[in-house]
């Protein structure tokens, strides 16, 4: 058969009754068996007449096509190949014929009662099949040599024909390869050696059979061409359609069951909304992106897509035609972060993006106007970095954008500076005794709450300029300047009186942002007085 043709179960028989007489043959059964034969015979020519009637009326078909398509010039060409290949089929099928009336004649004949006269004879028949002895030119060579040429001239009729040889030698047929009586014979020697004449009848009919099929399938080949292909439905799947997939508990749950079949051996042609779409296994692949422009006040969209479906069959081509209702729901965006009413400045915003109607569908991306965005490690999380008062991100799904959502902006509170001594906060009011003159000072910026709540990793600060003066009346007793929160007043202690007083003023203050980069501080800068005692 052809490369990756499917035979039927009634050509898987025929095979299998060929495989079986060859064998029996080889095992030199007795002739009563052998007088079985004559009923694979019988059934063997019943099966050819059945393929070649069912090959008579595909040939009809092809022509009735042509001529119902006009008779243009490719469709004529294949009219003219199927024409040649019941020629071919014709020539071989007479030729074989001719060998077995051969056969009958040279072994006596056919008896009154109708019988084989020379049924178990096979000298005369091998004389005949193989020639004399050694010489190898008898008909069943002849019989090789067109048995493969027919098998040749079928295939140059399709493109998609690569029918393997029929007359095969022992050495390729699985069951002989390896036998070591069988193994070295031709072609001829494997039928016709020592075989009674009764069994080279089945064994002709055999062949007869395969020429048939062969014809059977080119065709097939040659009908699908011009759509005067059999419209068979040989692939039957089970289908469920329900109302909903989504039901609540407590409410019914209803659904369509039935089967769905489609052909293997037509090619259907598909449309969605008058466009072509990609047909696999008979089925079309519908896909596109569900847009409404308005919604309902359940947020839902009525939609429709409309098909068309067609096959040619022998009286012509059918279009089946579709129409498909679906509810396109507007996905509702969810923003969760510590705080969503607004976004503060410069600063790393993490915000949550779920759609929730999307289900396992939702494949988020994010841009912005107003600010930056960073994709976070997980599903639907953003930073949104803004660089003005107001921001609009923007939320995809695979590309296509699901909405826009406003953020205002505000700007980063200013930090709380406080002084403190040994851990403790100095108390700026009450001031301190000489005796409690502080060693060292801290100045520390410390964020607002919530600001630090809701984005720790941007509320670090850090004072990293003041200066501490020592202070009688109007005059300075000295001074430090000191770029790390942490000063060393020990070489101020021993100036100072009662009635001094320390002044401190805050120059510079730094934040780290969430990339972990310094930033300078605008506004901060502040004096605090501490009385001494």
């Amino acid at each position: 058969m052809a490369g990756g043709a499917k035979e039927s179960p009634r050509q898987k028989m025929i095979g299998m009754m060929y495989l079986v007489l060859t064998a029996l043959l080889a095992l030199q059964v007795s002739n009563t068996v052998l007088q079985k034969f004559i009923f694979i015979d019988l059934s063997l020519r019943q099966s050819v007449n059945a393929t070649l009637g069912q090959n008579g009326a595909r040939l009809q078909a092809i022509q009735d096509q042509v001529e119902k398509k006009g008779n243009k010039a490719r469709d004529k060409k294949v009219l003219e190949n199927a024409k040649k290949a019941r020629e071919l089929t014709n020539e071989m099928m007479n030729f074989i014929e001719e060998m077995r009336e051969n056969i009958i004649t040279k072994t006596g004949g056919i008896t009154d009662d109708g019988q084989l006269a020379g049924a178990k004879d096979y000298d005369k028949q091998m004389n005949y099949t193989l020639g004399p002895e050694g010489k190898k030119n008898g008909a069943a060579y002849v019989l090789e040599g067109k048995l493969n040429k027919y098998v040749e001239d079928i295939n140059t009729l399709h493109d998609s024909l690569s029918f393997s040889s029929i007359a095969l030698p022992a050495s390729q047929i699985d069951i002989f390869k390896n036998d070591k009586d069988q193994k070295n014979k031709d072609f001829a020697e494997l039928n016709f050696d020592h075989t009674p004449t009764v069994a080279c009848m089945a064994i002709l009919s055999q062949f007869k059979t395969q020429v048939a099929n062969v014809e059977a399938k080119a065709l097939e080949e040659l009908a699908k061409d011009v759509g005067a292909e059999e419209l068979r439905f040989d692939k039957i799947i089970p289908v469920v359609s329900p109302n909903s997939r989504v039901v609540a508990a407590g409410t019914k749950y209803t659904a369509e069951m039935f089967i769905a079949a489609s052909s293997s051996t037509t090619k259907p042609s598909m449309k969605y909304n008058g466009k072509p779409v990609k047909v696999e296994d008979g089925k079309g692949i519908i896909e596109f992106v569900a847009n409404a422009s308005s919604y309902d006040k359940e947020n839902q969209s009525k939609q429709t897509w409309k098909g068309e479906i067609t096959f040619t069959t022998p009286f012509g081509d059918t279009t089946l035609k579709i129409e498909e209702e679906f509810i396109v729901a507007k996905p509702v965006v969810q923003v969760q972060s510590g705080s969503v009413s607004a976004l503060y400045l410069n600063c790393g915003n993490v915000l949550q993006i779920n759609v929730p109607a999307l289900g396992t569908d939702y494949n988020p991306s994010f841009t912005a106007s107003g600010a930056d965005v960073v994709k976070g490690s997980k599903k639907g999380m953003v930073t949104v970095i803004p660089k003005q008062g107001k921001v609009g991100l923007n939320v995809f799904s695979n590309g296509n954008k699901l909405s826009t959502e406003n953020f205002s902006v505000k700007k980063v509170p200013k930090p709380t500076i406080t002084i403190t001594s040994r851990g403790k906060k100095v108390d700026l009011k009450n001031g301190l005794s000489v005796s409690q003159f502080p060693r060292s000072l801290e100045a520390n910026a410390v964020a607002e709450p919530s600001f630090a709540e809701f984005l720790p990793k941007d509320a670090r600060y850090r004072v990293t300029g003041w200066e501490i003066t020592l202070a009688r009346g109007k005059r300075a007793l000295g001074s430090k300047k000191e770029s790390s929160p942490k000063v060393n007043l020990t070489d101020l202690a021993s100036k100072a009186r009662p009635g001094d007083r320390i002044v401190i003023e805050i120059k510079k203050v730094q934040r780290k942002n969430f990339r972990d980069q310094m930033e300078g501080v605008a506004g901060v800068s502040e004096i605090f007085t501490i009385p001494l005692n």
